[in-house]
């Protein structure tokens, strides 16, 4: 893991391209050391690295990289269970709402019905897992499907307040639509690393 300290180092000490080798460096180092070592112990404690070393250790690491590259996916994937593991109601609210019109995405994404913010919860932690100790491609193709159920489960909760509460609906609306994206780039990084070209 990495040292507070020199998590402390990293805020605007290093220009962009350093930055980007920092987080390809750790990227690779933290996958494919876990995948190797096959042991369900690190499995367990890098699904939990956001909260043993918080998410702004995270985000100082991963979140500027690009999308389409392993840094970039594993970012999402934590953003998205700490979303999960901060907000289990919003979640599933969104959740019950978007599962009816997105079938086959469901039988992907892999969450019981109805499910409950334990489901939810473990959902995030298994996809996490699968990067370490699984199909990564599978994994990220599960949180993609996730993440198109909740946009359009915000979609359908946008157009029940659009009358109410226009501000929120359009906040919703755009949240939507960034999930979407997110969805997109999730699969198309499950696509380059069965490629072999998720660097």
């Amino acid at each position: 893991m990495l040292d507070p300290r020199d998590a402390d180092a990293l805020a605007g000490a290093l220009d962009p391209a350093r930055r980007d080798e920092v987080a390809h460096t750790t990227a690779r180092a933290v996958v494919h050391r876990a995948r190797a070592a096959e042991d369900p112990e690190v499995v367990a404690r890098l699904v939990r690295l956001v909260e043993d070393e918080g998410l702004d250790v995270v985000a100082e690491l991963w979140s500027d990289a690009a999308p389409a590259t392993l840094p970039g996916a594993l970012w999402r994937l934590y953003a998205l269970r700490e979303w999960v593991r901060r907000d289990p109601r919003t979640i599933g609210l969104r959740y019950r709402l978007g599962v009816d019109v997105a079938p086959v995405e469901e039988v992907v994404a892999g969450v019981p019905r109805p499910p409950t913010p334990s489901d939810l919860r473990q959902l995030a932690d298994t996809v996490l897992s699968g990067v370490y100790a699984g199909d990564l491609a599978v994994a990220l193709e599960r949180a993609a499907a996730f993440c198109r159920i909740l946009a359009t489960g915000a979609a359908y909760d946008a157009d029940a307040r659009e009358v109410a509460d226009p501000e929120a609906a359009a906040r919703m609306t755009r949240g939507a639509a960034d999930l979407v994206g997110t969805a997109g780039e999730l699969e198309h990084a499950a696509a380059l690393w069965r490629a072999g070209s998720l660097d």
